[in-house]
């Protein structure tokens, strides 16, 4: 039988991508999607939370309530894991990101705050909420900044690269 997609067989190849290939492809997914799950450590166990987020580079950013469980659980314990992934339709399109590292939260007058803000695009979530977009959010802002991800994408087996791929903070 004929095969969809030959370079889906094994043997799997083992490449690793160059670093700037790597960062793109993980700019590409971070910026196309715009919903991943949060997941904190918390009194009562894990937390996973389904958040909507923007991006700014590989940094991922959302607002939250300031006694919201996660946020309550980044305080006790600022280490995260996110999970983003395109939608799947088969193993071709399999494509996705774990991001590690400590989470910040950063107060309407935190300083840190408008390096991202600038890319949080605000304005369609206050019109859902029927607020005026002449006055931006003076909301909490969680930021991650990776010092890890692991990046899967079975596509990369077509060009010799192994379908999941590391990235460290340099």
């Amino acid at each position: 039988m004929p095969l969809t997609n030959p370079w889906l067989a094994e043997p799997m190849p083992a490449g690793r991508m160059p670093r700037e290939r790597l960062e793109e492809r993980i700019r590409n997914l971070l910026s196309s999607q715009n919903m991943c799950v949060l997941a904190t450590a918390g009194p009562d166990g894990p937390l996973a939370t389904p958040v909507r987020y923007y991006s700014l580079g590989l940094a991922v950013m959302f607002t939250a309530a300031p006694r919201s469980p996660k946020v309550r659980n980044i305080a006790a314990d600022p280490r995260v894991s996110i999970g983003i992934f395109a939608p799947l339709v088969g193993l071709a399109s399999s494509r996705g990101a774990q991001l590690f590292g400590s989470a910040r939260v950063l107060a309407p007058a935190d300083p840190e705050r408008v390096a991202y803000w600038e890319a949080f695009r605000w304005e369609s979530e206050h019109a859902e909420r029927g607020r005026p977009v002449s006055e931006p959010p003076r909301d909490t802002l969680v930021v991650l900044d990776p010092v890890r991800i692991v990046y899967t994408e079975h596509w990369l087996r077509r060009d010799g690269f192994a379908a999941r791929q590391f990235w460290r903070r340099a």
